[in-house]
């Protein structure tokens, strides 16, 4: 029986691995001198003082449609990685909340990938790839990357959550996606301190997720996080785990409030967030529509998540996921803002030269 046992054991553990996309072997020693060394990537950026003034002047919390457009659309903006749904075509829902963003006045280079020029990732590539990914990315960029995951790619960005807490491995490699291989360093070079830094520990700023859990942890590569797909670690400043009324896809519902709620493990914020039980959980990010009516676009744009009592009431046109679209968009130019003012004064902060 201990034997039996011991075989099970030991099949289940390659499973696990096998699932959870090992990330491969690097391969690509770090590039010298680095194009992240200390005070390049602050020092390269187009900014006058007048442009600073304007971003550090913003008020994270009430970004208007005219901050994003005279300033926040001038500033270094989070890199978006939409991590997709696993069913085809659920991709197209991604490529749709792609399009709504950019309508918004996200850069369109922002959020497709880096290496593929895609609107999103797969949810089966690897969950220590994409750490490096991010990290790589926040090292030649200046600001935090964050993620947006749909169904199993919800699984997919808090299982990246956590091996950036170093569950499951104590050393990450940062992903080139010009070279599209990993590099042999387990560090990177902070862009805003020049500090070098470990890959585990690296903390974003925003993540959101929506339609998370359900029949897709029966799925072995998402057995891993299966203990802690609900407990959110340290590595992230805000997350939002948006939720259906009526999800038979992710078994959710009102019924389900405390065993499916999201918690911090730590200090991170957590909201969980109720959305209308007849939205779709395959097409919940299709989005694009919401586009057509400038009175949605200004109703979108003026949406505060923590006071919906003042929310003016909904204008004529379409508004199919209309709640999810609005509170994204709260919450990516609240981190913009946020990021764009740590790397402004970051650069003011810099020796002269």
């Amino acid at each position: 029986m201990n034997s039996l046992r011991l075989f099970f054991s030991v099949l289940l553990a390659a499973l696990i691995a096998v699932g959870s996309g090992c990330s491969t072997t690097p391969v690509t020693p770090r590039a010298a001198p680095s194009a992240a060394a200390p005070g390049n990537v602050l020092r390269q950026a187009a900014m006058d003082r007048a442009l600073e003034d304007r971003i550090l002047a913003l008020d994270p919390q009430r970004i208007s449609a005219t901050d994003v457009r005279d300033t926040l659309a001038k500033a270094p903006a989070p890199r978006i990685f939409l991590i997709r749904g696993g069913i085809y075509p659920v991709y197209l829902a991604m490529e749709s909340l792609g399009a709504f963003l950019v309508g918004m006045g996200y850069p369109e280079e922002r959020i497709l990938t880096p290496h593929e020029k895609d609107w999103s990732l797969s949810p089966y590539e690897s969950a220590p790839d994409i750490a490096g990914l991010l990290a790589w990315c926040y090292e030649h960029e200046g600001v935090r990357p964050t993620m947006i995951g749909h169904s199993q790619g919800g699984i997919q960005a808090i299982k990246v959550l956590h091996e950036l807490a170093g569950d499951w491995a104590k050393e990450l490699h940062p992903f080139n996606p010009v070279t599209r291989k990993f590099e042999a360093a387990t560090t990177i070079v902070d862009p805003l301190t020049g500090a070098e830094r470990p890959i585990v520990g690296f903390r974003l700023g925003y993540v959101a997720t929506v339609g998370t859990g359900g029949w897709a942890l029966a799925l072995p590569n998402h057995w891993i996080v299966l203990d802690r797909v609900r407990t959110i670690p340290d590595t992230v400043d805000e997350f939002v785990g948006f939720r259906i009324g009526f999800d038979l896809w992710a078994l959710d519902g009102p019924a389900f409030e405390a065993l499916k709620s999201f918690s911090a493990s730590g200090n991170a914020v957590v909201r969980n967030t109720w959305l209308p039980a007849d939205y779709a959980h395959v097409s919940v990010p299709a989005t694009r529509d919401l586009l057509e009516s400038p009175a949605m676009r200004a109703w979108i744009d003026a949406y505060v998540p923590d006071n919906p009592s003042a929310l003016a009431p909904l204008p004529e046109g379409p508004d199919d996921h209309v709640m999810f679209a609005a509170d994204v968009w709260f919450g990516l130019k609240k981190h913009w803002a946020i990021e764009a003012q740590r790397f402004v004064k970051a650069r003011r902060g810099l020796p002269p030269g």
